[in-house]
Order: C-alpha cells, then structure tokens, then sequence
C-alpha cells in the first residue's frame, strides 16, 4: 500500500471514529421522536427532542447561566481535589509508618456513604459555594491518592537502584524519576477524580444550590416539566466531555514534556 492510499485510510478512518457516533445519536433522536409522536406519553415524563432543543434555544442565556456556576464550581473542586489528592498520596508513600497512620483512616471515612455525610459539610461551612466544593473534594481526592500512590509504589526497583548508586538525594529521586514515572497511574485518577468531582457538585446543587444545573433539575422536576430536565442533563453530558477532554489535553500536554508516551508501568 502506497503512502498516499494509508494517509487516505487514516483519514476515513479518522473520520469514521467521528461520525459513527454522530450518526447513531441523530437515530437515536429521530427514533425517540416517532415513538413519542405514534405512542403518546405523558410530557411530565419524557419529552420528545424537539422540545428538549426548543428548551434549549428559548432558555440559552439562562441555562448558560446555570452551566457557567456548575462549571465554576467543578474545576474548583477537581482541582483542589488534584492538589489534595497528590499530596496525600505521595505522603502515604513516604514511608511505611505514614502509610499504616494515614491509609486505614482515609479507607475508613471513603467507606461512609457519601450522600450521608452531605449534610455534614451544610452544617459546617453552610448552604453556599464552600460546602459544595468541599464535598467534591470529598468525593474526588480518594482515587487521585490511591492512583498517586500505586504509581509511586511501582517505579521500577533497577530505577531506584541507579539512584542510589548516583548518590542522588530522596528529592531528586522523587523529583526526577518516581513523580515521572507516576504519571499514568495519576492520570487515570484524575480522569476518575474529574466525574467525581462533578458528581459532588450535582449532589450538592440539590441540596443547597440556587442555581447551576442541579438546581435546574431539581426545580423542573418538582414543577413536573421534563423538557428542562432533559435540557439540563444534555448540558450536563456536554459539561463532563469537554471537562474529560480537557484532561487528556493535559495528559498529552505532560506526555511531550517528557517527550514519550504513557504506558502502565511507566515510560515507553
């Protein structure tokens, strides 16, 4: 096969990874669409697509105005979460006395159902922005530790051995090789951190909020009006891609820096 015919093929198949699903979510809709119009169902339950997108249009500045609070609230809770999350992973890491102090307890407080606790972080910090934030944190700093943590525990043994025998100092190993090397175990965690942290602040929009789009969802559906709910969700679903994708942005963004890609036990 020539050069040209493989750029070709890339190309189709570049473009196919993009269409596809495209193609099967405008099914999707139309399906949904005739079914409501041929098998009527109660508008409080389920809206047809054209209503949803009518809602969408109609309210734009609006729910743009929910989305811009929900957004804010998220990335200061991911990225808290990050700060958070690394550091007590690395601590845990240090040595085997802060790991036997330190992991127990945080395995204790992550078994305590989540949605429990909610109101806990009301009480403390009240209804506004700071307790909603504080509970994504709540949610999200576990998986970044324990990723942390499990990549820092697995930089290969022949790595630390060079180390040592350079006379290089705890830092410089940790600066230079072990945090490096952790990298993709980090990553999968905040990958995981980041839907978490939107799931706290979803959580906590329908406990406290006033606004974002929790709220909307809530306050739609209390009122009985599924179309806004709908509208909410779809905003919510294009929140959390384009937040993912910004994470992998940065993924790839780090992989250059270090100028190799990612594999699961280290660099290439």
């Amino acid at each position: 096969m020539s050069g040209t015919a493989r750029k070709r093929l890339s190309r189709l198949l570049g473009a196919r990874r993009v269409v596809a699903p495209l193609v099967f979510l405008l099914a999707l809709f139309i399906v949904w669409e005739t079914w409501l119009h041929y098998l009527p169902m109660s508008r409080a339950v389920i809206a047809p697509p054209s209503a949803i997108f009518a809602t969408l249009v109609n309210g734009f500045p609006i729910l743009m105005k929910h989305t811009l609070s929900t957004l804010i609230e998220i990335v200061q809770g991911f990225l808290l979460a990050a700060v958070v999350g690394i550091a007590i992973g690395a601590l845990i890491t240090i040595s085997t006395w802060t790991r036997q102090a330190f992991y127990p307890n945080i395995v204790f407080f992550q078994l305590i159902p989540k949605v429990a606790v909610a109101p806990l972080f009301v009480l403390w910090l009240g209804v506004g922005t700071p307790s909603r934030v504080a509970f994504a944190v709540f949610m999200a700093f576990f998986a970044i530790a324990i990723a942390t943590a499990t990549g820092l525990e697995n930089t290969k043994l022949e790595t630390i051995r060079l180390c040592r025998s350079l006379t290089a100092s705890h830092w410089q190993t940790f600066t230079k090789v072990r945090f490096p090397f952790a990298m993709p175990h980090i990553f999968a965690g905040l990958k995981v951190g980041m839907a978490m942290a939107m799931i706290g602040i979803i959580v906590g929009e329908f406990v406290t909020g006033q606004e974002g789009l929790g709220y909307v969802i809530m306050f739609a559906s209390s009122a009985g009006e599924s179309a806004p709910l709908y509208a909410a969700l779809l905003l919510l679903a294009a929140l959390g891609l384009a937040l993912y994708s910004c994470v992998l942005l940065a993924e790839l963004a780090v992989q250059r820096w270090y100028g190799a890609p990612f594999v699961s036990e280290g660099f290439a």
